[in-house]
């Protein structure tokens, strides 16, 4: 089955104001991240640590999935463009975060945070890692309903084709031109592996279900965050075959290695690092606050 996409990528408008999809994406995200870290925080998974302090990391969190999502864009991808026009950097309304970037970010956030409650960096990691999935996954979902980030032809009769994937005889025309050719078959043999939606499946839902499921009894230290890092990297890795790299970047070698895979490597090699270095490491226990809960 082909699909053509016509999403509206604004889910709001009032007047000049318009409020995005992606940019509900992301409330949903933080949304679940707090709901989630509330009920880790009352079944006592950081002990120590009460529902104001788990506050004050979420918008240490928050700041640096923005900024360092950003900046890493910017960064990884995007260097020859800021150069060229410093100002685009601060232009985030015309897309472009870095994943790899905003794990930067978590992580010198987090750092800060465990560092002002006295914690081992690594315990709140492990603590952190469970709550990230669903972020992912809804920001996965963000860059289908936009449009952008499309995988490569499948060759077959079945994908999704994207109006910005179309070669550009095809830009330009209005959605029910576009939907007269598709309708007439046309447009088939530019359907496309919806990359967004196998992403939003792997690094959201089953990462999700695992991390959740691994981390419900009490783990050595090490071993929840490690786990996460390694099936991010072999996801984003694996994903990365059927994804069109960034055209201005392109292949870096082989003809086929692009950057997500070049930085999902490290990751790979960080996870099961310290799923190794886990083993004979302290286990926190849990110390459930008064209004009790189990996560």
């Amino acid at each position: 089955m082909i699909v053509l996409h016509q999403i509206d990528p604004i889910a709001l408008s009032l007047g000049p104001f318009k409020v995005h999809w992606y940019g509900v994406m992301y409330l949903l995200a933080f949304a679940a991240a707090w709901w989630l870290g509330q009920r880790r925080i009352a079944a006592g998974r950081l002990p120590g640590t009460d529902a104001n302090a788990y506050s004050d990391l979420l918008f240490y969190g928050m700041l640096g999935v923005v900024l360092g999502g950003r900046l890493g864009y910017v960064l990884f991808y995007a260097l020859g463009d800021a150069l060229r026009d410093p100002l685009m950097v601060v232009r985030v309304w015309d897309g472009g975060m870095s994943f790899h970037g905003g794990l930067i970010g978590v992580l010198i956030a987090s750092w800060l945070w465990s560092r002002r409650q006295g914690l081992h960096f690594f315990d709140t990691m492990d603590f952190v890692a469970p709550l990230v999935p669903p972020g992912l996954g809804f920001g996965r979902i963000g860059n289908y309903v936009g449009g952008e980030l499309w995988g490569k032809y499948t060759g077959g009769d079945w994908g999704v084709v994207f109006p910005s994937g179309l070669p550009a005889e095809y830009q330009g025309l209005d959605p029910a031109a576009l939907k007269a050719r598709f309708d007439a078959g046309a447009l088939d043999a530019f359907a496309r592996h919806p990359s967004q939606l196998y992403q939003a499946f792997l690094e959201g839902l089953v990462m999700f279900c695992v991390l959740w499921w691994f981390s419900r009894r009490p783990r050595p230290r090490y071993a929840v965050a490690g786990m996460f890092a390694l099936l991010y990297g072999c996801f984003r890795f694996l994903v990365e075959f059927v994804r069109v790299p960034d055209a201005q970047i392109g292949y870096l070698a082989f003809g086929w290695l692009t950057m997500g895979q070049l930085l999902s490597l490290p990751l790979v090699l960080l996870g099961l690092f310290l799923l190794w270095r886990s083993h004979g490491a302290p286990v926190l226990r849990p110390a459930p606050t008064a209004d009790g809960g189990k996560a």
